[in-house]
């Protein structure tokens, strides 16, 4: 006896409204979190996004996959359960008041309703079929009822009672949508998970060696991956990011890319791309040639393929090395492909070089400074780079530009340490001069930070890193030194001692500037001069740089037998950039700069998959709710009673409504004026 008051407690908890609308709520905000957090990512995107704290938290909660998370799923659950027994328990009598006509109302009642009102017929012999022929043209349904304990007909008329299957189809609608929910939950992958019967793969393997316990046959009746196929290449397989690792997902065909297609806008943006693929059955052998694009999806035994992006496919590249850190190095010649990696040997280090990606366009907002163009120019002494002056001008107007192509890579050293870089292939021109962009960034979150490399005369950076091996070759720091002094003392006659202190004071400058640019430089400057004197300081300073570095250019173009450069703003001007650039480089993060010189580019369309049984039937579900809410919303309920009283001579009216408006008043009021209007007639007649 004990149980059966808890068993029903349970019982009104599930059937009632409030606990339905309570799992509403917390799927419709797990629904937010799911739409705006990517889903099903690989874990090193998410450690990166949220950080280490965060990462095992969200995990836990399941926020990286939530439409297939447990707790989610068992809401679904719960909320079929619930909405069910409220349909069961309140749909027949609901059923039941929609054929009512409520026949059973009594005299009093009726003259207690808000709405009635009582008119006068000294005939009431054809009254009742007056009314009833009134009540017919004006869309009632109604039933006669002789009263027999009093004299009176009795006309019971309804119109819009269907509103209530309103309340049916929407909560129908709910169940049937939260049971394609838990169809496209792929709860028996769940279970052979649990069971140990499914591992999820953590390695890097080629997809042919994944052990088949961690590969989901082609009758896996939900699934959802992505796949990149190359021109010319085909795949039989998804890869599907679960958790930490990923699963194997065999497709009942074969997709094969012919040729991708994209179309480009006039700055470089792309405005629509499709696939050319060919689909062979695994079964039959059947072919279908096919061009799907964005929203035009093809179906083939139930796995839908969409058109969802576009990679690149392993693009060639012939790259050229400059040297970075050791000023006497020569160049040196790179050949990759993307997604693949290469060896290059820095001294006695050996870094993988790890190309990622390639873009024929880039559209970039080139009046866009974002702290300016130089790297980790934050421990720069801002009165130093305020006499240098800056690459590029502050401009407010948006700039945007197709730049042409770049690429990116990582450089990985022997501990695992990487780096990633995005180079532009073709020179920017920025406030009137031309460079070459290198960016770089620490981790996937950051934004890419710009190194400079001026362009010379003739559009080459060959004079910029001949320039930058002789300033940092510290066997050349003598000869520069001597001819910085014997430059500086041309004008007037000056001593050998005073030339031999300019001499030395180039070498000092030169030796600061070797070991981390400018920034040394300031070191020395709030270090050892006087706050009052430091910005003379600076200035002498900077001077004497910009005249070794005009006396280096003209050493290296005579070593090349070239016509010595006039000494005008245009050469100050390469001479300034360059030393910006060379002490950026400082911050570079890395031995060598890659310059793009040709490539092969190899395009590749991004593929979505998908199997979703439930898909149609949460379409079905949607489309009543929508109508069930339409009816609870748009149709109104009338009930409309007429007595008619012939020992009285007298027609009582009343109307109830299920929800009170200003419409309801004036429709009894025509209802009144009407019938008054049709018994005075039928009266006289």
């Amino acid at each position: 006896m004990a149980q059966q008051p808890t068993v029903r407690a349970f019982y009104d908890l599930l059937s009632s409204m409030r606990f339905a609308i309570s799992l509403l709520t917390v799927l419709a905000v797990a629904s937010v979190v799911g739409t705006v957090l990517k889903q099903a990512e690989p874990y090193p995107n998410y450690v990166a996004q949220f950080g280490a704290f965060w990462f095992p938290v969200f995990e836990t909660l399941g926020l990286y996959n939530v439409y297939n998370a447990a707790w989610f799923l068992l809401i679904l659950g719960f909320l079929v359960l619930s909405t069910s027994t409220c349909v069961l328990r309140n749909g027949p009598s609901m059923l039941r008041e929609m054929r009512s006509f409520r026949e059973q109302v009594t005299e009093r009642s009726l003259q207690h309703m808000p709405l009635h009102a009582e008119l006068s017929c000294a005939n009431t012999a054809g009254t009742v079929s007056l009314v009833t022929a009134y009540l017919r043209q004006s869309g009632y349904r109604f039933r006669e009822q002789q009263r027999s304990g009093e004299a009176g007909t009795l006309i019971a008329a309804k119109a819009g009672s269907y509103h209530r299957a309103g309340y049916l189809l929407a909560h129908c609608g709910i169940v049937i949508i939260c049971i394609g929910g838990l169809l496209d939950g792929n709860i028996p992958l769940k279970l052979l998970q649990l069971t140990g019967q499914k591992v999820i793969e953590t390695r890097n393997l080629p997809q042919s060696q994944v052990p088949p316990q961690s590969r989901l046959s082609p009758s896996n009746p939900s699934f959802r991956g992505n796949i990149n196929i190359p021109e010319g290449s085909s795949a039989n397989v998804v890869f599907m990011n679960v958790a930490d690792g990923y699963l194997v997902q065999d497709l009942p065909f074969t997709i094969a890319l012919k040729r991708f297609h994209i179309e480009h806008y006039s700055t470089g943006q792309p405005r629509d791309f499709a696939s050319d693929i060919t689909v062979i059955d695994r079964e039959t052998g059947e072919k279908f040639d096919r061009t799907i694009r964005v929203n035009h999806p093809f179906i083939h035994r139930g796995v839908a393929i969409y058109q969802a992006s576009f990679a690149d496919g392993g693009t060639r590249m012939q790259l050229r090395g400059w040297p970075l850190l050791a000023p006497r190095a020569s160049a040196f010649d790179v050949a990759g492909a993307v997604n693949e990696a290469t060896v290059v040997r820095s001294g006695d280090t050996e870094i993988r070089v790890e190309l990622n990606d390639f873009r024929p366009f880039n559209v970039e907002d080139l009046s866009s400074n974002e702290g300016g163009s130089r790297v980790n120019t934050a421990s720069v002494s801002k009165k130093v780079l305020d006499q240098l002056g800056s690459g590029a001008a502050d401009l407010s107007a948006k700039d945007l530009r197709n730049v042409g192509p770049s690429f990116q890579y990582r450089l990985r050293d022997t501990q695992g340490q990487a780096r990633e870089f995005s180079n532009y292939m073709l020179p920017l021109q920025l406030d009137g001069a031309w460079y070459l962009m290198s960016g770089v960034r620490g981790n996937p979150n950051e934004g890419f930070r710009y190194l400079r490399l001026p362009l010379d005369a003739e559009g080459r950076v060959d004079s910029h890193m001949q320039l930058r091996t002789l300033l940092l070759d510290e066997k050349l720091w003598p000869e520069l030194g001597r001819r910085f002094a014997r430059s500086a003392a041309s004008s007037s006659p000056a001593s050998s001692t005073l030339r031999e202190r300019l001499a030395e004071s180039a070498e000092r400058v030169l030796q600061m500037f070797a070991v981390r640019g400018f920034e040394t430089v300031v070191q020395f400057i709030e270090k050892g001069v006087p706050e009052a004197e430091r910005e003379k300081a600076a200035d002498v300073y900077i001077r004497i740089l910009e005249s070794v570095a005009l006396e280096a250019l003209q050493l290296g173009r005579a070593r090349a037998r070239l016509a010595p450069l006039e000494d005008n703003e245009k050469t100050q001007r390469f001479i300034r950039d360059s030393l910006i650039s060379i002490s950026d480089s400082f911050a570079y993060g890395a031995p060598f700069y890659l310059q793009l010189l040709q490539y092969e580019e190899v395009k590749a369309s991004g593929l979505q998959l998908t199997r979703s049984p439930g898909k149609n039937i949460v379409y079905g579900g949607s489309l009543l709710l929508v109508l069930g809410v339409f009816a609870m919303l748009y149709i109104r309920e009338r009930r409309l009673w007429v007595l008619v009283r012939e020992d009285r001579g007298t027609l009582l009216m009343a109307m109830a409504v299920n929800r009170q408006t200003l419409e309801n008043e004036r429709e009894f009021e025509q209802h009144r004026a009407a019938l008054a209007a049709a018994v005075k007639s039928g009266t006289r007649g």
